[in-house]
């Protein structure tokens, strides 16, 4: 139980309710008119310590620039480098900006709401969702912290716009062929990324001793991502490792690729030996990628979208769902078809055929006669 104690203020007579937390530090409250205010306040906090759920009106001052780096710090060391970089930015450029100052106990849902309207104003779906996520997370930690009660970007309704998916763009066979020609030197990589679907970073990982030239079989265990001009090596990004067929013209060139080459060789080094990097250096040269698209006159792409096209044309050639989903290294059969629930279009109106067909040999169609 606590106890209340008068003061003089300049304002006048004022009381203090003293109280002890939890951990049996002894925290006080001042400013009360009243007596009676202050008694009143001294039985909200005991109410609020017998129920399991009370809050420290000191530890509620704590503002997102305190909690915010704590949290990051925490997703620094659980997510990849690539991963990790949007959500720095979206702390650094739009959370910290508008909530830094803030005290968490201040911050109310229409406050939120409110931001998330100027942000879809400015910015893309992904960036918005992102960027509130940040937010909000940091406000999950204040709630498990006892800062505060209830997270206020948790309750009632943002109003998060909805992400809509852009449509992907695939290459028949002989669009990949003009491509792979205009690619130069490249040539081998192009091809690679859109026969075996691997991502950009993979292929810049794979070493001799990752491809087994008796099975056609590449085996990917290595991602080399690029992240703010820095190249981080780690583990695909599903964080687990997987076999993709190769074709076999593919194949015989990447076995005279590696002639030659240690088992620990880069198959598709940059000029200096070291991990490549994006197609576009960020030196103000001009993308090898764009320019063989532009020759090629093939519509803009980007160099994911060559994984793309390796889902298309493997579905053209009669893959399964689940070998599409294992050579790509999706965590289910369902995201497959989520991503690429158009090309399996064609599935849809085979499974149509056959149930016509096997209702007609049932007979079904004659209970439509006269």
């Amino acid at each position: 139980m606590g106890s209340v104690h008068p003061y003089d203020s300049a304002n006048g007579k004022r009381y203090e309710a003293r109280y002890r937390k939890p951990n049996g530090r002894q925290g006080a409250k001042r400013g009360f008119v009243r007596k009676r205010d202050a008694e009143l306040w001294l039985a909200e906090i005991d109410t609020a310590r017998a129920k399991g759920n009370f809050i420290d009106p000191q530890a509620a001052k704590a503002t997102v620039d305190l909690l915010g780096p704590i949290w990051l710090d925490a997703k620094r060391h659980t997510m990849k480098p690539s991963s990790f970089a949007p959500i720095e930015t979206a702390w650094r450029l739009r959370v910290q900006p508008t909530w830094g100052g803030w005290e968490v106990a201040d911050i109310r849902h229409t406050d939120v709401r409110a931001w998330v309207a100027e942000l879809t104003k400015t910015t893309g779906a992904t960036v918005t969702i992102r960027t509130f996520g940040v937010l909000a997370s940091i406000l999950d930690d204040a709630v498990y912290d006892a800062r505060v009660a209830t997270n206020p970007a948790r309750v009632g309704r943002i109003g998060l716009p909805r992400k809509t998916r852009g449509k992907h763009g695939y290459l028949a066979h002989d669009e990949v062929i003009r491509l792979a020609r205009e690619s130069g030197d490249r040539k081998l990589l192009v091809l690679m990324l859109a026969y075996t679907g691997i991502r950009w970073g993979e292929a810049a990982a794979l070493r001799v001793k990752d491809i087994d030239f008796d099975r056609g079989r590449i085996h990917i265990t290595r991602n080399a991502v690029e992240v703010h001009g820095k190249i981080h090596v780690g583990t695909p990004k599903s964080h687990t490792a997987r076999v993709v067929p190769v074709p076999a013209f593919l194949m015989e060139q990447l076995q005279l690729t590696s002639a030659g080459l240690s088992r620990e060789s880069l198959i598709f080094p940059a000029s200096d030996g070291s991990y490549m990097r994006r197609t576009r250096a960020g030196d103000g040269s001009k993308s090898w990628f764009k320019t063989a698209l532009a020759n090629a006159d093939l519509p803009m792409m980007t160099t994911h979208d060559l994984r793309h096209t390796a889902a298309s044309l493997a579905v053209q050639s009669g893959a399964n769902v689940k070998t599409i989903q294992r050579m790509l290294g999706h965590t289910s059969a369902a995201m497959t078809l989520d991503v690429y629930s158009d090309l399996f279009d064609e599935d849809l109106n085979a499974v149509s055929d056959r149930l016509d067909e096997g209702a007609a040999r049932a007979g079904v169609t004659q209970l439509f006669e006269n």
